[in-house]
């Protein structure tokens, strides 16, 4: 014969073991590492370069729209490797860049990251017609609390 004890352990395995049958097991959260989600961009090759080799000027694959400040790195073909801060100074297919580190020559791709593109600090101001004159926006008075 059983003894009551036995009856009401197994009474309440019985009700509280389905509980937790019907709970998912909880997800820990994964450690994700940022993903680089641009990848580095071709954007020219070290078109000249001065020999105190302090500055190079890049000739440009397309439009330059790479923002001022931005860090560049070059590549060659034997390893070389270079860091490059974009002066914001061009001229047609060619700009300016100064060279921060690393090894260099004519010839090495230009890459960089990102496609941010520059906000411009000085705005070309907008031309007017003879006769015209700009709307300046009207100022809105505050509210006043009553």
């Amino acid at each position: 014969m059983m003894r009551p004890i036995t009856y009401f352990a197994a009474a309440a395995l019985a009700l509280f073991l389905p509980a937790c049958a019907d709970k998912e097991p909880e997800e820990k959260p994964k450690e994700k590492k940022e993903e680089q989600t641009t990848k580095p961009r071709l954007v020219g090759r070290i078109a000249s370069m001065p020999a105190d080799r302090k500055f190079v000027l890049i000739q440009s694959y397309g439009t330059w729209d790479v923002p001022t400040g931005s860090i560049l790195t070059t590549h060659g073909p034997d390893g070389r490797a270079a860091n490059l801060l974009a002066t914001g100074e061009k001229l047609g297919q060619y700009a300016a860049a100064d060279v921060k580190s690393g090894i260099l020559e004519v010839g090495d791709g230009v890459y960089t990251i990102g496609t941010q593109k520059e906000s411009n600090p000085n705005p070309v101001p907008e031309l007017l017609e003879p006769g015209e004159e700009k709307e300046e926006p009207t100022p809105t008075p505050p509210a006043s609390e009553s």
